[in-house]
């Protein structure tokens, strides 16, 4: 039996999963589609609700439909742990969505919810995941509300489940150890593994990482382009001074770069020239970023002679 816990229901450290590169083997895990939106604690306590960020901050007025929808849910009191998003009619999530229907069309957010912390008094915490997700889903059940969602879950087989959902375009999947007990903070009994995605961005310049590596400060293309992040060019290093020599004669002062890319030691270059760039998707800044090809806007088909990155392993 759960033990009793909580005079009352409210936030709780979450347990977050460890990102890892390949997706575990094994029928002792089970995997869940990992959603692109705001991590999200459902917390009820006599139909009084409180909806909570991962760090812990009251978002309740932002998520009115999903607050209202957990006044319904047939218990005294719970936390759900889950995450909230909005769905395009495919089916996939978007994390830019999410932001705009906060503001302007909260009617389309959804808590996909994955666990469950408390129940009427009881913490299930110490209860193997399998247990949890099964209080879970017998709760959601019994209000089936469009609002609150049960996050679906697959049994082992995890290379073939990552390869479909990298295959449908989605963020990537969690993997959870089906006998784990929920512990606040980062935890090897949760890993994350997200897909790569391959896309082009403007290069603003190029600076030397302590490691010697070439460094492309990136930008969105198109008459009014945003920095997104940074991406290692990966040269072996014969093909690093030719590189250089490449940079060097294509510098050109950047006028008006303001903010923190001003005190970057780059070295600018002019615009038009354009690196395809492999990252992982569902970011909102480039995030294990590396360059495959540098070119000019419109075929960066450069290929670069690279040498294998750590990050890549």
């Amino acid at each position: 039996m759960p033990r009793p816990v909580l005079p009352h229901a409210g936030y709780v450290a979450p347990m977050l999963p460890t990102l890892v590169t390949h997706p575990p083997e094994g029928d002792e895990w089970v995997h869940e589609i990992k959603f692109d939106g705001y991590r999200t604690q459902l917390a009820v306590q006599e139909r009084v609700v409180h909806a909570y960020t991962r760090n812990g901050h009251d978002w309740t007025a932002k998520y009115g439909p999903v607050v209202e929808a957990g006044r319904d849910l047939q218990c005294r009191s719970a936390i759900l742990d889950g995450e909230l998003c909005v769905q395009s009619e495919a089916g996939l999530t978007s994390f830019k969505a999410l932001r705009r229907a906060i503001t302007s069309a909260p009617d389309r957010l959804v808590l996909f919810a994955f666990d469950l912390l408390e129940l009427d008094g009881h913490d299930l915490r110490t209860l193997p995941l399998r247990e949890r997700r099964r209080h879970l889903k017998d709760l959601l059940e019994a209000t089936s509300s469009p609002r609150i969602l049960f996050s679906p879950e697959h049994l082992g087989q995890g290379p073939a489940f990552f390869r479909a959902a990298d295959s449908h375009g989605l963020e990537g999947i969690v993997s959870k150890l089906a006998d784990s007990r929920y512990i606040g903070g980062r935890s090897k009994a949760w890993l994350k593994i997200k897909s790569f995605t391959i896309a082009d961005y403007g290069i603003l310049g190029i600076e030397r990482s302590a490691a010697g590596h070439p460094v492309a400060l990136l930008a969105t293309l198109g008459k009014h382009p945003s920095y997104v992040g940074d991406a290692v060019v990966t040269l072996k290093p014969k093909e690093r001074d030719r590189f250089w020599s490449r940079v060097e004669k294509l510098g050109t002062p950047r006028a008006r770069l303001g903010g923190a890319l001003a005190k970057r030691r780059a070295s600018w270059v002019s615009e038009g020239l354009v690196a395809r760039v492999r990252h992982l998707r569902g970011e909102d800044k480039l995030r294990h970023a590396t360059i495959q090809s540098i070119g000019p806007k419109g075929e960066p088909t450069d290929e670069l002679d690279a040498e294998r990155h750590p990050r890549d392993e």
